[in-house]
């Protein structure tokens, strides 16, 4: 199983981003994937980032990839109520 996967919630480690949480969209190549917090939830808007720059952690949510923001969001509220 790979650590970085489509619908993997991260923490940001490095940048103005640093220390917030956001959800793998789509991988592009190796060392990049792109992310999304989504801006109105996290302050992360959609963009290209390093994998070097993210810490991976358990939770993941289930997502095909590109979804749109509005949906992410949706899912991030319902695991939230969840716990």
């Amino acid at each position: 199983m790979s650590a970085i996967e489509i619908g993997r919630v991260c923490v940001k480690t490095k940048g103005r981003e640093a220390g917030k949480r956001c959800v793998v969209v789509d991988i592009i190549d190796k060392n990049f994937v792109i992310a999304s917090g989504p801006k109105e939830l996290t302050g992360i808007k959609r963009r290209r980032v390093n994998i070097n720059h993210l810490e991976p952690t358990e939770e993941k949510i289930n997502i095909k990839r590109n979804t749109t923001d509005e949906e992410i969001r949706e899912l991030l509220e319902k695991e939230e109520k969840k716990t």
